[in-house]
């Protein structure tokens, strides 16, 4: 296996007045699925000992880029090992709207295949010596927002599920019991990708589910309120929005320590 090792940063760490270095460290991993070659990225910080929580990251409807990247080296510094998977095939990374919706739909336009390409990073996660595999979680951005629900709905072994600006998926012909992940839903109460009438059917249905799950709403935001970059983007839909994003990633904060348990 081919893998790319970068040291991020280095920390200088004192303990009782004894500097300690500490590094998140990164590497490139390619993988497969059916016949497609995939590469995730993983991230973990080499200062934690022995076995650790894993989160498992979804990228945005634009492929595996920078922003989902550095995602996973946030979460490698919190004392997660981290795995920010492939949907789409090595290298597919692109700015552009049309081209982003066409490899999207290639994907979610057949559930078995869309909830097998998410697997397969997983198990990726899975086999990384230092993760937990009794706590895992998976969170998601847009695009990887919806597959991450989708991955809680096909019984995937995880703890629970974070989607941010994901399209809401109604967990049909779902039976409780086969879920084992508790959900979060963060979304923004301006997304006009989801009409209220969406939304008012998706609270229906999830009430009706008997699912461990719950949304939080934050005002005045858009699709894609946690990317800095979403304003650069000429789709009047997506914007940033600093205070939800950070609202969010506290919400997940808190999610993380329910469903792992703090150590």
């Amino acid at each position: 296996m081919k893998i790319r090792m970068t040291l991020l940063c280095i920390l200088a760490i004192f303990v009782s007045g004894t500097a300690v270095q500490a590094a998140v460290v990164t590497k490139s991993v390619p993988y497969q699925h059916n016949d497609v070659t995939l590469e995730g990225y993983l991230a973990y910080d080499d200062s934690f000992k022995g076995k650790r929580p894993g989160v498992l990251i979804v990228h945005e409807w634009w492929g595996l880029n920078d922003y989902a990247r550095r995602r996973a080296e946030q979460l490698a510094m919190m004392g997660y090992i981290a795995f920010a998977l492939d949907m789409y095939g090595k290298g597919k990374v692109t700015p552009h709207p049309n081209q982003a919706v066409e490899w999207m739909n290639q994907i979610n336009q057949n559930i078995q295949t869309w909830r097998r390409r998410a697997m397969a990073g997983l198990q990726v996660l899975n086999r990384e010596p230092l993760t937990d595999k009794n706590r895992i979680a998976a969170i998601g951005y847009c695009f990887g927002g919806s597959t991450v629900q989708q991955l809680a709905y096909g019984g995937a072994h995880i703890s629970g599920v974070v989607s941010f600006h994901g399209s809401l998926i109604s967990p049909a012909n779902v039976q409780a019991n086969d879920v084992k992940a508790k959900i979060l839903i963060c979304h923004g109460s301006a997304d006009p990708f989801a009409k209220p009438a969406q939304v008012q059917h998706y609270l229906a249905t999830m009430e009706k589910s008997g699912l461990d799950w719950q949304m939080i709403f934050y005002g005045g935001a858009k699709h894609s309120f946690t990317n800095p970059d979403a304003d650069k983007v000429d789709i009047p839909a997506l914007g940033y929005n600093k205070s939800a994003d950070q609202r969010s990633w506290q919400h997940m904060k808190i999610f993380f320590d329910q469903i792992f348990g703090k150590d």
